[in-house]
């Protein structure tokens, strides 16, 4: 820890500003999600922080790196987070929500920790609310926008819990299709807390890749071998 924020080995997160503060949910799918190591345009939707949009060129040394949110506050967090870190160059930070956003390319990559609590209760705390409830981007935005700027062979990552994962397959259903997914486990006993997916435009010529994480387990550690192995470039710990 450094600050208001959270330091990673190789760059440090304030969030302060934001609503939504770093978390397991969106390390976890910036970690997972598949990178390219060839040159490539990818968008972080709902940047926040700007969190996966700086994992992702951490990742992807050739990519530009486009993230956009409609919060003025997490907006300008995550440009102050995107100077500090080693890959500004590369990364753009943008005011805009998803439906109005636009780009003179398709999108080789589209990565998202999309708001998804429908039918809950509103937080009384109006940007929380925001970033964790699609009442200002719905299922069918989130995909209409996907579908709109994603390339033909990109892909699409995001990250949900279970239920939530299955109304957006639901959504996505005959137009987008499911490529990869794993279900996240906190321990061993406790079921799957979260799902993560990569889907594409095109039919798959394979059936999906469906992996299982387990975060903690009774290790030494504390934590799975596979989970520090996908997070060993970004937690210290590890």
């Amino acid at each position: 820890m450094r600050g208001k924020g959270f330091t990673f080995k190789q760059f440090h997160i304030d969030h302060s500003k934001c609503a939504m503060k770093v978390g397991t949910d969106g390390t976890l799918i910036g970690a997972w999600a598949s990178m390219p190591y060839t040159e490539c345009r990818i968008l972080d939707i709902g940047t926040g922080t700007g969190l996966i949009a700086i994992m992702a060129a951490q990742r992807a040394p050739k990519a530009q790196i486009v993230g956009i949110d409609i919060d003025s506050d997490c907006i300008e967090q995550a440009r102050e987070n995107v100077a500090a870190s080693p890959w500004s160059e590369r990364i753009n930070i943008i005011h805009s929500s998803l439906q109005e956003f636009s780009s003179s390319e398709d999108l080789d990559i589209i990565i998202s920790n999309p708001p998804y609590f429908v039918d809950s209760l509103l937080s009384p705390d109006e940007k929380r609310a925001t970033a964790r409830h699609a009442t200002s981007l719905s299922f069918s935005d989130l995909f209409d926008g996907v579908e709109r700027l994603l390339a033909q062979d990109g892909i699409f990552a995001l990250i949900l819990p279970p239920a939530e994962a299955e109304r957006f397959l639901s959504v996505a259903r005959g137009r987008l299709f499911l490529k990869r997914r794993c279900n996240v486990w906190s321990t061993p006993e406790s079921g799957v807390k979260r799902v993560m997916m990569e889907l594409q435009l095109q039919p798959p010529k394979e059936l999906p890749t469906i992996e299982k994480l387990i975060i903690e387990d009774s290790g030494p550690m504390g934590y799975s071998a596979e989970y520090r192995e996908l997070t060993r470039d970004f937690y210290l710990k590890f």
